[in-house]
């Protein structure tokens, strides 16, 4: 493990290695996408390679792939591996019932996909996506391209008359151009601040016309594990729901760990 890495690269990389000791010889694993994600893919990496793990690992996108192929992770498609026992990946916020929004990464289909398919699906994090509403972030909405504009209009007639605090739709750009998902569609940022009813929320914008999935992912996490700086991590989880703090690994930062 580097030395200079940032606190918050550091509070990913303990989350991530903390999650990957739920991996158990013979699982069937979804691999998340995202930056708290691609430590995690090279925390299980390590794992394989020091243990000797037979595994079946199904990424939530083209990036994830590549990185879990790079890293000798046998790669299969969620056809070929049916159903999962687990699902590791992050998230942009999380709130005390353990509901998500994500999608920053672009990948929200694949991950809402591949995370209720799994018996089990963990979330790693820093403190810092931890709150008590969810909304701060911009919750993100796959969409077609076609007729994408009309499906704007929609939406924006719908948060209109919901619960929350901002009213801001952008769509997501590469450079000059719409970002485009794994699927080739496009994604809207909902900048809504707040989010009072996101049940309501979710079920309405999965009516209408051209949109795909949505970013709010409710009943499907069970366990999110919050990393610090300083190595600690503290466990949410469902089945308690009582958060706890684990102790710093003894080595967990010494060089050469990664």
């Amino acid at each position: 493990m580097p030395a200079d890495l940032s606190p918050i690269d550091r509070a990913k990389y303990a989350a991530s290695r903390r999650a990957v000791d739920f991996v158990e010889d013979g699982m069937r694993v979804g691999l998340g996408t995202g930056s708290t994600a691609a430590w995690m893919v090279r925390c299980l990496a390590e794992r394989v390679k020091a243990e000797g793990l037979t595994l079946q690992c199904v990424p939530t996108s083209t990036r994830t792939a590549e990185l879990g192929r790079e890293l000798g992770l046998n790669i299969v498609t969620l056809e070929e591996a049916g159903w999962l026992d687990l699902t590791i990946d992050g998230a942009d916020e999380f709130d005390p019932e353990l509901s998500l929004v994500k999608g920053g990464g672009g990948a929200l289909l694949q991950e809402k996909i591949v995370a209720t398919a799994s018996d089990r699906m963990i979330v790693i994090t820093d403190a810092a996506k931890e709150v008590k509403t969810l909304g701060a972030f911009p919750l993100p909405v796959e969409v077609i391209p076609f007729g994408w504009q009309a499906t704007r209009t929609l939406i924006a007639e719908l948060i209109g008359g919901s619960d929350v605090d901002g009213h801001e739709i952008t769509l997501r750009m590469n450079g000059d151009q719409p970002f485009r998902t794994d699927e080739n569609n496009y994604i809207l940022d909902l900048h809504l601040g707040r989010i009072g009813n996101p049940r309501e929320l979710s079920l309405l914008l999965n009516q209408i016309a051209g949109v795909v999935e949505n970013g709010l992912f409710l009943d499907i996490c069970d366990t999110v594990i919050v990393g610090y700086g300083d190595g600690r991590v503290e466990l949410h989880d469902m089945a308690t729901r009582t958060p706890g703090t684990e102790p710093v690994p003894g080595n967990v930062f010494t060089d050469g760990d990664l």
